[in-house]
């Protein structure tokens, strides 16, 4: 026994270094795909995917079938952060909001593209086979799991967008509860179709009741992990690092307990992220920023594991057929379905145009229904509903996407969920110069009086000063204007040189806000001149005037988001 404890210990080590290996090489390669489809101006997930494609069951196979259940806990983890953040946006002034658009949508986009589905696959199925029982249980089937959307690749999308708006914030909604729809559906289907085939199978009651149950406890879970969450997070306000430790340990508790228990992951998630938000609100803003900063590397983890998942190729005319018909019908239906909800309860504008653009995405919940299938239905419809539902995941998880992006973009919801970090990342200084009154350069030579008045027709509180030919010379602020004022008459006989400052300091048009706040910040200055590549003198800069800036431009997405809401 002790010969081959070393033996055994080795054993492990090597097994637990090559999954930090390949968690390393999919999160890097995943990185890649995304920065390169980026760049193509094409969604990243859409990348991560292809990637996941290129690397597992469909193309080179370096990540095998054992490996990728051996990951499967990065797939639970990653749908539990995606169903904790989407909870928060969840606030119950919200739900009062978009309470009647949240519920008429979200029972049209997953009943409709349920009957047309099942009508559609039904009708090919039988005229190719010609064996009604069968063809009619592998519609009612499909038809269920089509109802359901899937939220990763939604949310990813909406957060590398920046999207704020009553078409983001009703999508969130649906995109996180139309999976409960679906396993109604489900229930009902399976039940039908095990009647049909002649099949025993519990009773349609007893499925029902197992679903109530399923989201009834994953909520009360969810809630009360948030409840408990929130205890501790109370009693460490100001220690970011040992909040985001508790929230993601608590979060992988949850996930944990919840797959033991066969509850619904994604749902308990989100009951905890909607308790935070609603009912413990003193740290909540902080906390889920924590926690959505920290979710990127495991996104991508998560995408190129769906992608390696898929296997496109073992697809025969049958197949190919059905497929093509489930995509289209399902594609029309929640087209359809949503915006005949919207209409019905008087959604605003852009939720009625392009929320038919944002419910194409499937993944996880289908996946999950159709492997259900497969094992309610082995030696009949089973194996055809996982490989329809397998081969249009890959179509409608590269379509979804950029489905989503037009949506959100045609409904002008981009770049408006923003944050004080971003104005000032994304901003530079000719953003600045342009959103004040324009700040006149004085010669040299300019008297006191000239330089009274120019200081009475601008905003800012300091001068840049130039020489003849149009370089900086130094720089007059409020404080020099009131030094010079204390000599009285002879004031009057000073120049601009006079009373100049000379400054060292100086930046470009095309520099970062972030930057030159680091400047001021370093030099203990206010104000820092603007010059170009020649040394022409642009403009200057305040610190005063970079937060005024950010204010504006606060101001202004806060007054687009809320026109959206009015139209």
């Amino acid at each position: 026994m002790p010969d081959s404890l070393p033996n055994l210990l080795q054993f492990d080590s090597l097994r637990a270094a090559n999954s930090i290996l390949l968690l390393g090489f999919i999160l890097f390669l995943g990185t890649v795909g995304g920065f390169i489809f980026k760049k193509l101006r094409i969604p990243q997930v859409v990348g991560y995917i292809v990637i996941g494609i290129l690397i597992g069951q469909s193309g080179s196979r370096l990540l095998s079938s054992q490996v990728l259940t051996t990951l499967e806990p990065v797939s639970s983890f990653a749908l539990s952060l995606i169903g904790f953040l989407i909870g928060a946006e969840l606030k119950i002034t919200v739900i009062r909001k978009y309470g009647k658009q949240f519920t008429g949508i979200l029972l049209l986009e997953s009943i409709v593209p349920f009957f047309i589905v099942s009508i559609l696959v039904s009708a090919v199925a039988f005229l190719a086979t010609g064996d009604l029982p069968r063809s009619v249980s592998l519609g009612l089937l499909l038809g269920a799991i089509s109802s359901a959307t899937a939220p990763a690749a939604t949310t990813d999308v909406l957060a590398e967008n920046r999207t704020k708006g009553p078409l983001t914030t009703i999508l969130l909604g649906i995109v996180a509860m139309d999976d409960a729809v679906a396993l109604v559906l489900f229930s009902i289907a399976s039940t039908v179709a095990a009647g049909l085939l002649g099949q025993k199978s519990a009773g349609l009651g007893t499925q029902l009741l197992s679903v109530a149950y399923s989201i009834g406890v994953s909520s009360a879970v969810g809630g009360l992990a948030g409840y408990l969450l929130a205890l501790i997070i109370k009693h460490t306000r100001n220690d970011d690092g040992r909040s985001l430790a508790f929230a993601l340990g608590a979060i992988m508790l949850l996930t944990g307990i919840s797959s033991y228990f066969g509850l619904d992951t994604i749902l308990a998630a989100m009951a905890m992220g909607f308790f935070i938000v609603n009912f413990a609100p003193f740290k909540s803003a902080d906390l889920f920023l924590l926690v959505d900063k920290f979710t990127p590397p495991v996104y991508v983890m998560f995408f190129v594991l769906v992608g390696a998942k898929l296997n496109i190729w073992n697809v025969s005319a049958f197949f190919g057929l059905v497929a093509l018909v489930y995509v289209v019908g399902r594609t029309v239906g929640k087209s359809v379905g949503s915006t005949i909800g919207a209409r019905i309860t008087r959604a605003p504008a852009t939720v009625r145009k392009y929320m038919k653009w944002c419910l194409l995405s499937q993944a996880g919940v289908a996946i999950g229904l159709s492997i259900s299938a497969g094992q309610l239905f082995p030696d009949t419809v089973g194996p055809t509903v996982i490989l329809v539902v397998t081969a249009t995941t890959f179509i409608v998880q590269l379509i979804g996407p950029l489905s989503v992006r037009h949506g959100v973009t045609k409904a002008g919801e981009c770049g408006l969920d923003v944050t004080e970090e971003d104005i000032l990342r994304e901003g530079t200084v000719a953003d600045v110069i342009a959103s004040q009154r324009k700040v006149t350069a004085l010669s040299e030579d300019a008297t006191f009086s000239k330089v009274l008045d120019a200081f009475g027709r601008q905003t800012a509180l300091s001068c840049p000063v130039i020489t003849p030919d149009k370089k900086l010379a130094g720089v007059i602020s409020i404080e020099n204007i009131k030094e010079a004022l204390l000599l009285g008459e002879i004031a009057e006989g000073l120049l601009a040189c006079d009373v100049m400052d000379p400054t060292p300091l100086s930046c470009s048009p095309g520099d970062g806000i972030d930057t030159v706040k680091e400047l001021l910040r370093l030099h203990h200055a206010d104000t820092i001149p603007v010059v170009d590549s020649d040394g022409g003198v642009k403009g200057i800069v305040e610190a005063r005037g970079i937060e005024l800036y950010f204010h504006k431009k606060v101001l202004e997405l806060q007054k687009k988001a809320v026109d959206l809401e009015s139209v």
